[in-house]
């Protein structure tokens, strides 16, 4: 499954990530899933759940799916 994530602010933590796309229900789940399952941040393994991500990133997770950071245009964005 591929789908897009909109950043509302400059970056989301890698923690962030995961509480959004429900695999864990509290931050403080992220370093323990980290540790037991595989992540992969642009095509690097990862297991930092503070690892800020930015637009343009691929965030892929065996077996769930991959994940595109992208820049959601908001109000600031549409008036320029």
């Amino acid at each position: 499954m591929k789908q897009k994530i909109f950043l509302e602010t400059e970056f989301m933590t890698l923690g962030q990530l995961l509480k959004e796309i429900n695999l864990i229900s509290s931050g403080g789940q992220a370093k323990w899933f980290l540790a037991e399952e595989t992540v992969f941040v642009d095509g690097e393994l990862e297991n930092r759940r503070g690892r800020k991500l930015y637009p343009g990133m691929m965030i892929e997770i065996p077996e769930v799916g991959t994940f595109f950071m992208v820049k959601n245009k908001g109000k600031q964005d549409a008036a320029e």
